[in-house]
């Protein structure tokens, strides 16, 4: 269940910044880059929250 909603809270602060940086007018490449770098991360996040890839750098969420 912690597993759960850990994935649930990264996943809506990544959508959270996904937004708020999708609403700065970027020039087409810089926002190629960012979106390609944004999937990245969000293939991280999810891989080491599964536990596939070891994800020291995710801080662990308790409440």
């Amino acid at each position: 269940m912690n597993l759960i909603v850990n994935l649930i809270i990264y996943l809506v602060v990544f959508g959270l910044i996904w937004w708020l940086i999708s609403m700065l007018p970027l020039p087409a490449p810089v926002a190629q880059i960012v979106r390609v770098l944004f999937i990245i991360l969000l293939i991280l996040i999810v891989l080491s929250v599964v536990g596939i890839l070891p994800g020291g750098y995710l801080p662990p969420i308790r409440l």
